[in-house]
């Protein structure tokens, strides 16, 4: 199965992120994996596109970070969502829903 339209992964990467960040704090790398896993391996984020997502969460006052320094004496920073990006993320699942059932009913059914 190909893999998603760097569009459609574009429009997924701020519900992806404050989700997994609803589950608890995480640092870029780990986010990138769990991406991976939850996507089963169809989607292979870079450092590239997760931290401008980052950064604009953070900006926008969705989510919070720190920097620590890991067991392995690497600084890491960890990002942690707040009550406005809990609220927001709400919103966003309202609408993913909205638009799959959407396309629940405008899309043929294909038998395979």
């Amino acid at each position: 199965m190909k893999k998603p339209s760097k569009e459609l992964t574009a429009a997924i990467s701020v519900p992806m992120v404050l989700s997994i960040l609803s589950q608890g704090e995480s640092y870029g790398y780990d986010i990138i994996q769990k991406v991976q896993t939850f996507s089963d391996g169809r989607l292979e984020w870079t450092d590239g596109m997760l931290y401008p997502v980052l950064h604009k969460l953070e900006k926008k006052g969705l989510i919070y970070s720190e920097w620590r320094t890991a067991e392995n004496g690497r600084k890491r920073k960890y990002y942690r969502i707040n009550e406005k990006g809990l609220a927001h993320l709400q919103e966003e699942q309202a609408n993913w829903n909205f638009v799959n059932g959407l396309f629940g009913k405008l899309w043929p059914k294909i038998s395979g």
